[in-house]
């Protein structure tokens, strides 16, 4: 049996309690957050008990901390946790400073604990078949990969003050996927980088400043090309999809809908426009990513997305920032 503390009663922290209460041989012992009302209430949802930091980390009968609490508090958690010898999972990023990423990983290792972050999307089974059947040879060698990776609208400008830009907070996702299907597996890594990017949904954010549609290029050491667009507006839905060209094929993932009824008529054919958000898109994948978690706890398998792969993914956001400010292609 493993005693699990959630960090963050908000949306992310729903998810992942209500995951985490679905376990078998998974205890959600205690909830943690500032709102007092909402660790009441999701802690009252699954028998748990509201707690404070210094008690989480000061009780022996603790194996896990996860973590999904608001992004600036992710690595004092996870530095904390590492100390008290607890296992971690943690939402994505690790830190919006690399530097401060790069030492929660130092951290995580020199404790001897297990960390995993959570980049979700590994675990969406269309991605997942798509990643398998890469593996498996079925295209050849991937050569190319053109990610869309679009949110039905953009969120309030004090959220993203604190986001750390459209890099650090939306395209992370993206740059994970990047890695996991033309560089894990492949021997190869990014080379160069170029983005850019404009002001096209809200002026607003113009003044954060940030900006809410980007195009993003990388060349890997191997000569391998990703491309990702991605914007703060889909009109029709959330928008993610990619597809991986390789030297005897291609594969496509396309988007999820609430339902695969195509209605064909004299006036058209119609079909469901896709899920609305992450939340609907990407509920399965959230609840396999903890499945794996303890599962890899349990046999000591290596996780499919590390603390490494979270500071991997953070320098080519930063890469990505750069370059918009400069204008310039980014060696990384």
């Amino acid at each position: 049996m493993k005693n699990v503390a959630l960090f963050g009663a908000g949306r992310i922290g729903r998810i992942h309690g209500s995951n985490i209460a679905g376990l078998a041989g998974v205890t959600l012992k205690y909830v943690c957050d500032p709102v007092a009302d909402s660790a009441a209430q999701l802690a009252a949802q699954f028998g748990a008990t509201v707690c404070t930091p210094e008690a989480v980390f000061a009780d022996p009968s603790i194996d896990v901390v996860a973590i999904g609490s608001p992004t600036d508090t992710h690595s004092d958690l996870i530095n904390r946790a590492a100390a008290a010898r607890k296992h971690i999972f943690c939402e994505k990023p690790v830190d919006l400073s690399v530097p401060r990423a790069a030492a929660c990983a130092q951290a995580v290792k020199a404790a001897g604990v297990a960390c995993m972050i959570g980049f979700q999307r590994r675990f969406d089974p269309t991605f997942s078949a798509a990643k398998e059947r890469l593996l498996r040879g079925e295209i050849g060698v991937p050569e190319m990969l053109v990610i869309t990776s679009r949110d039905p609208g953009a969120p309030p400008a004090h959220y993203l003050k604190g986001s750390g830009g459209i890099f650090r907070d939306m395209l992370i996702h993206d740059f994970d996927i990047f890695r996991w299907i033309l560089c894990v597996d492949e021997g190869d890594e990014a080379d160069t980088l170029y983005a850019n990017g404009s002001v096209l949904v809200d002026p607003e954010i113009a003044k954060v400043p940030d900006i809410d549609s980007s195009v993003v290029t990388i060349r890997t050491k191997k000569g391998r090309l990703c491309q990702i667009n991605t914007s703060r507006r889909a009109a029709y839905g959330y928008d993610q999809r990619f597809e991986v060209l390789g030297s005897n094929g291609m594969l496509q993932c396309g988007n999820h809908r609430p339902s695969e009824v195509v209605q064909s008529d004299a006036s058209g054919v119609h079909a469901e426009k896709p899920e609305h958000f992450f939340l609907q898109r990407y509920r399965e994948a959230y609840r396999l990513e903890l499945v794996h978690f303890f599962e890899c706890l349990q046999s000591g398998a290596a996780f499919r997305t590390t603390i490494d792969d979270g500071v991997a993914a953070q320098k080519l956001a930063d890469a990505a920032a750069q370059s918009l400010e400069s204008g310039a292609v980014v060696r990384l």
